[in-house]
């Protein structure tokens, strides 16, 4: 006896491929956005890390910089400190240097030469006087110049020719003479002295 299937197998068989088609096209779109979210929420994980790292960072930033404006407030004053310290020093160093002024005047100043007026500002001296002649004037500042650690730069500002009279009919003719020097500082005349006593300890 032969069978005969008269039913639309055809029509059923693509049916079913259709279905299975857009069962396996739904499965894969939710399987997609389920990666999709996954992975969004990973980068949303990442970005939320590094913000809160970024905010650490600016914080421990904060407390770095508000640290250097101490540090650079204690640098100033201890630089201020500092300043102060070396004014006292160089003002209990520099109470003696009127007297070696004064001493090294006398030592240094040739027979015929004689200070009329002398003025100081801070370690400039200023030297007015008279001498007999030119050549005295130079001695002299030769000797301020090489014989004293107390004294350095010499510089002679005028020279004028000039008469004085030591009795009303006995005028003689002098050198007026006007020059500055710079007074040396106590801490630096001693390193003079010292170099100086040293080099001639080798001779």
């Amino acid at each position: 006896m032969i069978l005969i299937n008269l039913l639309p197998h055809r029509e059923a068989a693509r049916k079913r491929r259709r279905e299975a088609f857009q069962a396996v096209m739904l499965a894969s779109a939710l399987v997609g956005l389920a990666i999709a979210a996954a992975i969004y929420w990973w980068f949303q994980m990442m970005i939320t890390d590094q913000q809160d790292r970024n905010n650490f960072l600016r914080s421990e930033i904060g407390v770095l910089e508000g640290q250097i404006k101490e540090i650079a407030t204690i640098e100033e004053e201890i630089a201020a400190l500092q300043a102060r310290q070396k004014a006292v020093e160089d003002l209990q160093s520099d109470r003696n240097l009127p007297v070696h002024l004064l001493n090294e005047l006398v030592a240094q100043l040739p027979d015929g030469v004689y200070i009329t007026s002398l003025k100081q500002i801070d370690q400039t001296v200023t030297m007015q006087g008279m001498a007999q002649s030119n050549e005295r004037v130079s001695e002299m500042l030769r000797n301020l110049a090489n014989n004293t650690p107390w004294f350095s730069k010499p510089e002679l500002v005028e020279i004028v020719a000039a008469n004085v009279a030591l009795t009303p009919k006995d005028q003689r003719r002098v050198a007026s003479f006007n020059l500055r020097f710079r007074l040396v500082r106590s801490a630096e005349a001693q390193k003079a002295m010292e170099a100086a006593s040293a080099v001639a300890a080798r001779k």
